[in-house]
């Protein structure tokens, strides 16, 4: 199985914009950053958008944002939304002929790895693809703000 490569960019404009939810992204950014076409981009923002995962911010200063925590998108909800045919083999979608149909075993073995492979992905989120920030963000030239050393409990409770 193969996913497109419109679910592939879906998948990591979204993880661009996690990393960056500090301030807002251009589809320039993230297609400087991939090294992909920004063409290409401008209908994954579009549907991302659509499906409010991001939302964009008009005007001179304008750009777009994940609309969500990146705990609140899940990949399995976006590979389903994005991939246009799930269909692992022409008997999925009925109507077509097989010589074996009657008997076959292959199309529940494929429906199970597929339904397999999406339960796995419904096991994940956004946040949990972000993991690894720093190394992402340095590998995207994306400049995060300097980490604060964890204070001690008792200036915590001191400060409220």
């Amino acid at each position: 199985m193969r996913l497109t490569a419109f679910t592939d960019f879906s998948l990591r404009t979204l993880i661009y914009l996690a990393l960056r939810q500090d301030r807002l992204a251009t589809i320039a950014d993230i297609a400087a950053s991939y090294g992909v076409s920004a063409n290409h981009l401008m209908k994954v923002v579009h549907q991302l958008g659509v499906a409010g995962d991001i939302e964009t911010v008009r005007g001179q200063r304008g750009g777009i944002r994940l609309a969500r925590p990146p705990e609140a998108i899940n990949l399995g909800a976006v590979v389903r939304r994005t991939e246009p045919d799930l269909e692992l083999v022409p008997c999925f979608a009925g109507g077509g002929r097989c010589a074996i149909q009657p008997a076959c075993v292959l199309q529940r073995a494929l429906g199970e790895a597929l339904d397999a492979f999406l339960r796995v992905l419904d096991r994940y989120t956004l946040a949990d693809l972000v993991g690894p920030e720093r190394a992402l963000a340095g590998l995207l030239d994306i400049h995060l703000p300097p980490t604060r050393p964890e204070l001690p409990a008792a200036a915590r409770k001191l400060m409220g």
